[in-house]
């Protein structure tokens, strides 16, 4: 009898562990198709390829700077600074245009050059100067927060701003610059999601299929052994950085375009919205590490909860506690429910 009965055991036992790695690697998944079954069965224009289009239109931005974020978890670190980098990109982008009269090639290399530039200074700081990085990102973070505003003494850029010195600026939005931002491929999918696609398209590459990539995720599981092992981490760390500020003034960009303005306001929730996404990613098919196609799909996931909350007319004061909520169930059934009993 306990020779039959332990084969049995053993067979539940491999069923029970079977079904908990399923459940753990698709979680996401199932958390997204049931949101998207309630919210179109509750309301029908959820499902119309125009607002799935607006969906993906409001997520590029926040999934864009959460593929900056991913790379720098890759190498162990953490990037607090790409909300104030976007918010002030916004800002340069308009203050180029409007005041110093620049067309759009020059704004975009000139703000991707800002971007590369406040990732640099989070690399000297986290690399040579061995300051922490979430000290070093969030003193870089209040840094441009209080910077972005000195110019303009803090008034939003739009045409005709007047000056700090009682001049009145002449420049305007380009409108190349702004097909950006409005126009759409095929008239169908917006231009901001076409860049988010390739953004993603390009670091999934680099970050899974390169050396590059390797060293990234050495970096970050065990710097120690992989310099040990031959490897530049400080050289990868720093272009861990510079792609985290790139991205996030691409973000910018991409804000800037379909505003037509600097506001002051405009990267309010893009550090946490990006973030979230980049947690999210943790739980995509249960790598529990970081991933861009990860990312992307956890700010889709978010992107889907908010509008489907807004087209229910859910109070605006209840959307971070569901998307709290919602975040917190993802997390727990790809770490808690997939861990095998000890």
């Amino acid at each position: 009898m306990t020779a039959v009965s332990e084969p049995r055991n053993a067979k539940t036992a491999t069923k029970t562990s079977a079904l908990r790695e399923t459940l753990r690697r698709s979680a996401v998944f199932l958390i997204l198709a049931a949101l998207v079954l309630i919210f179109s069965l509750a309301e029908p224009a959820f499902l119309t390829l125009g607002n799935l289009m607006s969906v993906l239109q409001a997520v590029a931005v926040v999934a864009i700077i959460g593929a900056g974020v991913t790379v720098t978890l890759a190498i162990g670190g953490f990037d607090l600074s790409v909300g104030a980098t976007a918010a002030s990109s916004v800002m340069a982008a308009s203050y180029a245009m409007i005041v110093l009269g620049l067309g759009a090639a020059e704004t975009v290399v000139l703000v991707l050059a800002f971007g590369a530039l406040v990732g640099a200074v989070n690399a000297f700081l986290i690399v040579r100067l061995k300051v922490p990085d979430l000290l070093a990102t969030l003193s870089v973070m209040f840094l441009l927060t209080g910077l972005q505003l000195i110019p303009t003494a803090g008034r939003s850029i739009s045409a005709g701003l007047i000056l700090p010195d009682g001049t009145k600026a002449l420049g305007r939005y380009d409108p190349s610059f702004l097909l950006i931002g409005r126009s759409a491929l095929f008239g169908i999918v917006p231009a901001p999601v076409v860049l988010m696609a390739l953004v993603a398209l390009l670091l999934y590459v680099v970050t899974e299929r390169t050396r590059l990539g390797r060293l990234l995720y050495a970096t970050g599981g065990n710097e120690a052994a992989a310099r040990l092992a031959g490897a530049n981490t400080a050289r990868v760390k720093t272009l861990a950085y510079l792609l985290s500020g790139m991205l996030a003034a691409l973000g910018g960009i991409i804000v800037a375009a379909r505003v037509g303005r600097g506001d002051v306001s405009s990267g309010a929730s893009l550090l946490m919205d990006s973030v979230a996404a980049s947690l999210i990613g943790f739980a995509v098919l249960g790598l529990r590490r970081p991933n861009v196609l990860g990312t992307v799909l956890g700010a889709v996931f978010v992107g889907v909860l908010l509008n489907g909350l807004t087209m229910l007319n859910a109070p605006y004061y209840t959307q971070d506690f569901v998307k709290g909520a919602v975040l917190v169930a993802a997390l727990a059934l790809t770490y808690g429910v997939g861990r095998s009993r000890s």
